[in-house]
């Protein structure tokens, strides 16, 4: 089928719809939601077989829906309706949740349901089980959805009047923290319930914030609401009950950016007693295999983290194993630097410097290691310098469900570094290098398979992850293994070192850095501060690309 997904951003959920269709052999085109007349313009142009919104914040137009069978996915079980459907469902701690695929009509999520998909609840945040269970349960139930409008036998259906519920928009004072009353559960659902965004509003040390990055504290109490410890970013805040970890804060006033908590308050937190049990960086081991760990807020990785994680690899490789996971975090593997900060920073020139060269050490250290096998395990997604960190290892694995975004350029024409003139070709070769450098589409697991970007799909269960290391961990054929990897090293070494590839890419992205091109920097601000694109951009934009005299980008690379 020819479908246009019609979207507010081209979110996680997007995308993966946008992967996994594409893989299915369906001509996926994207339009953003600007106003009715871009989007009327864009159907007339498209003539999709199917409009479907992932993630949209407003109605269709009703010239559109009357034309066109446009779908709705709708994070909400049958019957749900309203926008705040995931909020909700973490707030009251369902049991089971799901997704509903509907026809759209004038009246917001009322159309009748062409396919619906459960799944059960866990103890997580709002943006990671969007990113999970809602876009697989999702997937499932778009394929199911296409399936049977292909099959022209299944006639959608309106739910019982009995089963529909209509929700609010979930309100500041619907998730407000008691923290005289409230028991540390609450308070965790309540954070939970709004992370990503808006975030709750609360006050610390007297200034109104906004919460994310919750986490249960194990062993201290406090008086209820006191910050009483620090640890990494986070600060520790007592509950009636115990304690809860703040990671992130974003400060309640215009153009405010999500930061570390310890970031915001950095006079305050200074006089807090160090506490442990916040920390994204832990190591594990299991026989003859180390497992490394980082899950980092949103995958994004600072200096100061990269140069910790270095510390952390260092320190790792002092142990007798034969092969090294890096586990990177359960939503994310690693997106690269972290813009936020960088934005924060007196001088973002000067700290995108810094970040660079910190992940570029980093690089280099998973580059050069000779005496075991290093893997990513990569149970999220990533992008940017995070996918040619991945690739700095022996082998990649990927769970079904990640999204690559194997490129720079859409952070300002952003030239990058990594090694990734280095690690790239020598995976993908020369002319997969230029396409995927300049194609800027997301990409899914099998796509990456195979064009080289990852040597294994693996499912999920982290019990599986580590059969598959403790199995190439006991490979008889692993000492002849090593000794051929310092051999391609040292032949790649004699041939162009690995400090010239290094030292071409900062030559290049000074300019992006320091340079007149402002592009970076602005790419940079409109990001972070979530300013509304005011076009789609052509390479997902396909129905597009005829005005603009461009060649059709084709679907898989």
């Amino acid at each position: 089928m020819r479908i246009l997904l019609l979207v507010h951003s081209f979110n996680s959920l997007s995308q993966r719809l946008f992967v996994e269709l594409t893989e299915r052999g369906h001509e996926l085109s994207v339009e953003f939601d600007i106003n009715d007349a871009v989007t009327r313009e864009a159907v007339n142009l498209c003539r999709p077989d199917i409009v479907l919104a992932p993630f949209l914040q407003r109605t269709i137009p009703p010239e559109v829906w009357q034309r066109y069978r446009c779908l709705i996915v709708h994070p909400g079980i049958v019957g749900d309706r309203g926008p705040s459907a995931l909020d909700w469902a973490v707030l009251e701690e369902r049991d089971e949740w799901g997704v509903t695929v509907l026809q759209a009509e004038a009246a917001m999520d009322a159309g009748p349901v062409w396919a619906a998909a459960t799944f059960p609840m866990r103890n997580g945040t709002k943006s990671s089980l969007y990113r999970h269970e809602v876009a697989d349960a999702a997937l499932q139930a778009v394929l199911e959805a296409l399936e049977r409008i292909d099959g022209r036998t299944f006639a959608p259906f309106r739910p019982d009047p009995r089963d529909v519920r209509v929700r609010p928009l979930c309100r500041r004072r619907d998730r407000a923290i008691a923290w005289t009353g409230d028991p540390t559960d609450l308070v965790l659902s309540k954070i939970h319930s709004a992370d990503g965004t808006p975030g709750v509003l609360d006050t610390l040390f007297d200034r109104p914030v906004r919460l994310f990055d919750a986490h249960r504290a194990r062993g201290f109490h406090g008086p209820p609401g006191a910050a009483i410890g620090r640890c990494g970013g986070a600060i520790l805040r007592a509950t009636c009950d115990g304690a809860v970890w703040i990671g992130h804060v974003r400060e309640h006033r215009d153009k405010a950016l999500k930061l570390p908590a310890t970031h915001v308050f950095r006079d305050e937190s200074a006089h807090l007693p160090e506490a442990d049990g916040y920390s994204p960086i832990r190591y594990e081991e299991a026989g003859a295999v180390g497992y490394l760990h980082f899950a980092f807020y949103n995958g994004a990785m600072s200096t100061t983290q990269c140069e910790a994680l270095a510390s952390a690899y260092a320190a790792a490789l002092e142990r007798p194993t034969r092969v090294l996971v890096l586990m990177g975090g359960p939503d994310y593997w690693s997106n690269g630097i972290n813009l936020s900060l960088i934005e924060d920073a007196d001088s973002p020139a000067d700290e995108s410097w810094r970040n660079i060269n910190a992940i570029d050490d980093l690089a280099r250290d998973i580059i050069t290691t000779s005496d075991r096998l290093v893997v990513a395990a990569l149970r999220g997604s990533a992008g940017a310098g995070g996918v040619f960190l991945a690739l700095a290892v022996d082998e990649v694995w990927a769970t079904e469900s990640v999204v690559l975004s194997p490129h720079y350029k859409d952070m300002g024409n952003l030239y990058g570094s990594e090694y990734w003139t280095y690690l790239l070709p020598r995976r993908a070769g020369a002319e997969t290098t230029r396409q995927l450098s300049q194609a800027r589409l997301p990409m899914g697991v099998a796509e990456a398979r195979r064009l080289g970007l990852v040597d294994r799909i693996l499912p999920a269960a982290p019990a599986v992850i580590a059969d598959a290391a403790r199995q190439l961990a006991g490979d008889p054929a692993l000492d002849a293994r090593l000794a051929e990897k310092r051999r391609r090293r040292d032949a790649d070494e004699a041939a162009k070192p690995l400090a010239a590839y290094r030292e071409e890419e900062l030559a290049r992205i000074r300019h992006n850095f320091y340079g007149f091109d402002p592009s970076y920097h602005v790419a940079r601000y409109n990001f972070i501060h979530k300013v509304p694109k005011s076009r789609t951009p052509l390479t997902v934009a396909r129905h597009r690309r005829a005005m603009a005299k461009l060649p059709p980008t084709p679907h898989s690379l």
